[in-house]
């Protein structure tokens, strides 16, 4: 009897539905992810947590401990992280150090100029229901930045001097303001793509246009990293130069990272999920 009736149901119904059904209803389809950001940035000399989460879904169990891998890939490379290896040996530390923790992520210390580049967070899983799987992150580029100078020129008084050194190539851009102004440079400069250092300079020179305070400050890609203050001790509204400001140019950012949309519509699955479930027990027991 009841086989009939499911023969009816897949007649009425079709097989797309049960088809879904079977990549969605709790138990078919396990999700295990390790996420990482797309960018990270660090003061160089200072340290900087490298995040790396597992994430598994709801019904899916870890039988054994993860286990971790870090590898920095640039320019060929493949050193290792996580153990350390050579230069990283003494730099690193995990940042949870329970074995049985899903945060993966870790502590880089003293950070380098050569540490500039893209990492990778792999993790070596065993489940009940795959067995044992490596799974990647999708990459992390570190972008370096130095302290920022941002003070009168020493010739010159009524010129305003903000100038930082980068990581070569990673999309960082200074902007200099007076209120909610943007001011023009008279001098600007990215360092180009000669220097044969593993960063390059950004300067911009401003003319002083009256008193209180000017900001430099330092993007990536919409993020505002450092920033820093000048006092002009003028008088707030005094001139003493033509009027330099545009507020209509564009602050130029970093390339575009793309969004985690994998990881959104696995979020949007969990609800889909039960609702799916739900109306597969309702056609079941009509059926019966």
């Amino acid at each position: 009897m009841f086989e009939r009736q499911h023969c009816f149901m897949m007649t009425k119904w079709g097989w797309t539905p049960w088809m879904i059904l079977y990549f969605t209803v709790p138990g078919v389809l396990s999700l295990v992810t390790v996420h990482q950001p797309p960018v990270l940035t660090a003061a160089l000399g200072g340290d900087t947590i490298m995040p790396c989460e597992l994430q598994l879904s709801h019904d899916e169990k870890m039988v054994s401990t993860p286990v971790l891998y870090w590898h920095y890939l640039q320019q060929e490379s493949n050193k290792r992280l996580w153990q350390p290896s050579e230069p990283y040996k003494g730099r690193v530390q995990l940042l949870d150090d329970n074995k049985k923790s899903w945060n993966k992520s870790i502590v880089l210390k003293e950070v380098q100029w050569a540490d500039s580049g893209r990492y990778e967070c792999k993790l070596t899983v065993t489940t009940q229901r795959e067995g044992s799987f490596r799974k990647k992150g999708n990459l992390t580029s570190l972008a370096v930045h130095d302290s920022m100078l941002f003070n009168l020129t020493g010739h010159n008084a009524s010129l305003l001097r903000c100038e930082v050194n980068v990581t070569q190539d990673a999309g960082f851009a200074l902007t200099v303001l007076h209120g909610s102004c943007r001011l023009r440079s008279v001098n600007s400069a990215s360092g180009g793509n000669v220097s044969p250092q593993p960063y390059v300079t950004l300067s911009e020179t401003i003319a002083v246009q009256a008193g209180g305070k000017y900001e430099c400050q330092l993007h990536l890609k919409e993020d505002l990293i450092i920033k820093s203050v000048f006092h002009n001790n003028l008088l707030e509204g005094a001139q003493t130069n033509a009027t330099a400001c545009s507020p209509d140019i564009p602050v130029v950012v970093g390339p575009e990272y793309p969004e985690p949309w994998l990881l959104y519509m696995a979020l949007l699955l969990v609800p889909i999920t039960v609702l799916l479930g739900l109306a597969t027990a309702m056609l079941i027991r009509r059926g019966v």
